[in-house]
């Protein structure tokens, strides 16, 4: 029976991998036929796209909700739905405009000749999703996909099947698969994915993965965007009222139970100011969420028992080594875990080396403004970055110093929601962006096309060299050489 159910299984994967290899190999072909869709066709399919979102969105909350074990049917649409919608929406309005070819000047050197920069798809973009907002973070870069004109295969997470299968239904109800195709759990071997020579890969996930996705995407040199996350400090200034900031960071720590990747992952609050703190972020997410979060619809789960084991982990792990860990309502059965406060923190603790991803929050206690500064330098780079100031001048010095892929001032993570601007990483926390015009540019190929005026004296630049016009474009545009140079040789 053991040897038999084995075998099915092989015979299933490879005729999963099968059928994705079939897949990528149509909409290559399909892209031959139609390289470079016009505008209308462009926000044609986009309109689709939104037509389904919106059609499908009780179906999909219900999926995740089936997924999660227990995820609100509230944020799934405020937080994957809505901005799904809005950056589909900016899409649909400015894609026309993005498509425009760019005049550029060309040197004086060819003046009279014409110089522009057309954008053309890219071709067939694979997109890797994460299992934290399994739509946004799937049909957000669909979306970009499509504006820039491209055919997609987007492999979704083997952790939600539900979502999966929905989003399956979804797509293939307006695509054709040599257009949109969808890859969940069926594959064996994930990395028969990004093996297969995309002209572009969007992955989202962790900085461990997506050096994986790099390297394989470097075999056939495939462009990467990575989204990865990190480590993102709330940084609360002197000058700012405590009470409110521990509002906002404790929404933040709530939302989806903490796994987000632009979460608040630690605070740093200043030294006299802490116990205040700490004080506020229990009380706010009582208010937020009540003290039996275990039996609140609108409080999420965490999305498996393997994630639960790792965060009760790196919470016995902190108060092993002194740390005071105090939860911030009922501990519920299964993945039910309210908002934990950690102080007393120190660097050897699992906490703060490794991004949370959960209801966690670390409060580091800071003297002066520099010290704050200087903590974030020595983190690595991180998604995004917040700061809690009404004070201009010290947000100033603190942004100027510091790196992160995004910010938000005075609050958390909106900025992610803006479609007008760019979303991504840097350093360990990414790299690439997505989003609005910039989303288009990252899956276009940008190609410049000069064109030589039927006139124009070309001939004068060939060989033999040394005639006049050579002579005088040197003389004006480089000068001489300096005699007094020494040789190194």
């Amino acid at each position: 029976m053991n040897d038999r159910t084995l075998t099915e299984q092989l015979a299933e994967q490879a005729i999963a991998s099968a059928r994705m290899e079939s897949v990528f190999e149509a909409q290559r072909h399909a892209l031959l036929q139609n390289p470079c869709p016009d505008a209308g066709q462009r926000r044609q399919h986009l309109r689709a796209l939104k037509r389904q979102l919106l059609r499908y969105q009780d179906v999909l909350a219900e999926a995740i909700d089936r997924d999660f074990g227990e995820r609100s049917l509230a944020e799934t649409k405020m937080l994957e739905v809505l901005p799904t919608t809005l950056e589909t929406n900016h899409a649909i309005s400015h894609v026309r405009r993005w498509m425009r070819a760019s005049r550029r000047r060309p040197e004086l050197l060819f003046a009279s000749n014409s110089l522009r920069v057309t954008y053309q798809p890219k071709g067939v973009v694979g997109v890797i999703a994460t299992w934290n907002f399994p739509v946004y973070l799937s049909l957000g870069p669909l979306v970009a996909a499509l504006a820039a004109g491209n055919r997609v295969m987007i492999k979704m997470p083997e952790t939600t099947p539900a979502t999966n299968a929905t989003l399956r239904q979804m797509l293939g109800e307006v695509f054709a698969e040599d257009h949109v195709a969808l890859v969940g759990g069926e594959l064996a071997d994930p990395g028969a994915f990004t093996a297969l020579p995309f002209n572009h890969i969007v992955f989202t996930g962790s900085p461990a993965v997506g050096r994986i996705v790099m390297g394989q995407a470097a075999r056939n040199l495939t462009p990467v965007t990575l989204e990865l996350g990190g480590k993102s400090p709330a940084i609360v200034l002197r000058d700012y009222p405590v009470r409110e900031a521990a509002r906002r960071i404790a929404h933040g720590k709530g939302i989806n139970c903490g796994q987000v990747c632009v979460a608040p992952d630690y605070a740093l609050v200043p030294r006299e100011r802490v116990d205040e703190f700490v004080k506020a972020v229990v009380h706010s997410f009582g208010e937020l969420y009540g003290k039996r979060t275990a039996q609140n619809a609108d409080y999420t789960a965490l999305a498996s028992d393997r994630h639960a084991a790792r965060i009760k982990d790196m919470l016995e792990d902190a108060r092993a080594k002194g740390a005071t860990v105090i939860p911030c309502g009922e501990v519920g059965p299964g993945r039910r875990l309210p908002l934990h406060v950690v102080t007393n923190c120190t660097p050897d603790m699992t906490l703060m080396r490794e991004e949370i991803f959960g209801p966690v929050l670390p409060v580091v206690p800071y003297d002066t403004h520099e010290q704050a500064i200087e903590m974030v330098q020595r983190q690595a780079r991180p998604l995004a970055l917040y700061c809690f100031s009404h004070d201009a001048s010290e947000r100033g010095k603190l942004l100027a110093r510091t790196h992160s892929g995004g910010v938000t001032i005075n609050d958390w993570a909106w900025h992610v929601v803006n479609h007008d601007a760019p979303f991504g990483g840097v350093g360990q926390s990414g790299m690439g962006n997505y989003h609005g015009e910039e989303g288009f540019r990252e899956l276009s190929h940008a190609r410049t096309v000069f064109k030589r005026h039927r006139f124009f004296p070309i001939e004068l630049f060939y060989p033999p060299y040394g005639n006049l016009a050579q002579r005088l474009t040197l003389k004006l545009f480089a000068g001489h050489g300096d005699p007094a140079v020494k040789k190194p040789f």
